[in-house]
């Protein structure tokens, strides 16, 4: 158990950084709530733009390559859309090709979010079903949740909010393990008991105070994870020296195209197709585009992954010679390269299943719990400091007063004898 001025002073700490980040923490709580089930609410609210018709009774197996060649064409055939930057591919029976379009801005600042144009096709009939800007800020069915996910990833704010809540997740870790630090109770039964234990009204004081202590001690683990895992995505060029200085990772650098030699791009299905052949276990769900300048990447998921979904697994392919040139298995990783792809799934909750999920969409509402009865606390501390100044002022007044009568007093007395 921590004593002394060593207490105080982790005290303060764990108080200043909660005042200054807290609001940070409680929206990026509160929107993690909702966006641990972006899929599904986001399919809730838009049916008509993110399920395929006719999917009834239909598995969920992946398209093959030339099937994903006919979605790319078929945009490609379409007046106003053109080659897409990147496609995403259908997962579940019912969902839909997911075309990206980055829109360049040559003008973008460090406050600036990046605006991507998504069309959505049909898996089966590969009929355009609508669009929306991903990354435009807005309340609508169609910009809810990705509006959502910006706001807990970047705050709106580009390059410099990415910074910010990659800064809050590390701070969000340091301050969850100064309370339990400060949780830390004597080495008896009956101290343990206390600290667990949750007392009082509602309303007062011991229950603010109890309720923070006990539920701290419960999410400890969780928001020191959430807030590691955070700053790991947001800043993994923080993260990646100090991984590497005690595990082996992979060069992570950009690879190029060969030279093309006067030869034509190979297209997306053979790029594809190549992929699946160096990893055939795979599931394709989604390809990046080649052109002169970079090679096609193909994200694969192979059982036994992590990560759902996308999976973790990544193909890079020479968009003239169709060469491999770059393969990063999830399953036979070196160990810094392991740990890096274990953050997503552990911040998201996938990693331990629906029970995971829940879970971190539970702790969501922790932040703002804390933050409503820690201020409870301070505040009334600070009442009560006020309460004894002023008590203490008065006090000093008094016996000022007292002091001054007294000399009063001696000196008409002094007066009289003379």
């Amino acid at each position: 158990m921590l004593t002394g001025l060593l207490r105080a002073r982790l005290r303060d700490i764990h108080l200043y950084v909660s005042l200054v980040f807290g609001a940070i923490f409680v929206i990026a709580g509160l929107t993690g709530v909702v966006i641990a089930w972006t899929h599904e609410l986001d399919g809730a609210l838009n049916p008509g733009l993110l399920h395929s018709r006719g999917a009834e009774g239909k598995a969920d197996a992946a398209p093959s390559p030339a099937h994903a060649q006919a979605a790319v064409d078929r945009l490609a055939e379409a007046p106003g859309y053109g080659k897409p930057t990147m496609l995403m591919l259908p997962y579940e029976a019912d969902d839909v090709y997911v075309a990206w379009y980055r829109k360049p801005n040559k003008d973008k600042g460090s406050f600036d979010t990046d605006v991507s144009r998504q069309v959505m096709l049909d898996r089966y009939t590969l009929d355009i079903l609508g669009e929306r800007n991903y990354g435009e800020f807005g309340l609508s069915r169609e910009l809810l949740m990705p509006t959502l996910f910006l706001l807990h990833r970047y705050m709106f704010a580009g390059d410099v909010g990415k910074t910010v809540i990659g800064i809050a997740g590390l701070l969000l870790t340091i301050t969850s393990l100064l309370g339990f630090a400060l949780w830390w109770p004597k080495h008896t039964l009956a101290s343990l008991r206390k600290a667990l234990a949750v007392r009082g009204a509602v309303t007062s004081r011991q229950f603010n105070y109890s309720f923070h202590r006990s539920a701290g001690f419960f999410m400890t683990p969780v928001l020191a994870v959430l807030g590691f895992t955070g700053l790991a995505m947001n800043l993994p060029d923080w993260v990646r020296p100090v991984v590497g200085a005690v595990a082996t990772l992979e060069h992570n650098g950009k690879v190029a195209n060969g030279p093309d030699q006067g030869r034509k791009p190979i297209n997306v299905a053979a790029a594809m197709e190549v992929a699946q052949q160096r990893v055939p276990k795979g599931r394709l769900s989604r390809v990046s585009l080649g052109s002169a300048k970079a090679p096609y990447e193909i994200r694969l998921r192979q059982p036994g992954e992590i990560r759902e979904g996308d999976g973790s697994t990544r193909v890079s392919v020479d968009a003239f010679s169709g060469a491999v040139l770059r393969v990063r298995d999830p399953l036979n990783a070196a160990s810094g390269d392991t740990f890096m792809n274990w953050q997503f799934p552990l911040h998201t909750g996938e990693a331990f299943g629906m029970a995971g999920r829940v879970l971190v969409s539970f702790s969501g509402l922790a932040p703002l719990a804390f933050m409503v009865t820690g201020l409870v606390l301070w505040l009334g501390r600070r009442a009560m400091h006020r309460k004894a100044r002023a008590v203490a002022a008065k006090a000093s007044i008094k016996e000022a007063k007292k002091v001054a009568k007294r000399s009063q007093m001696h000196h008409t007395e002094s007066c009289e004898n003379v």
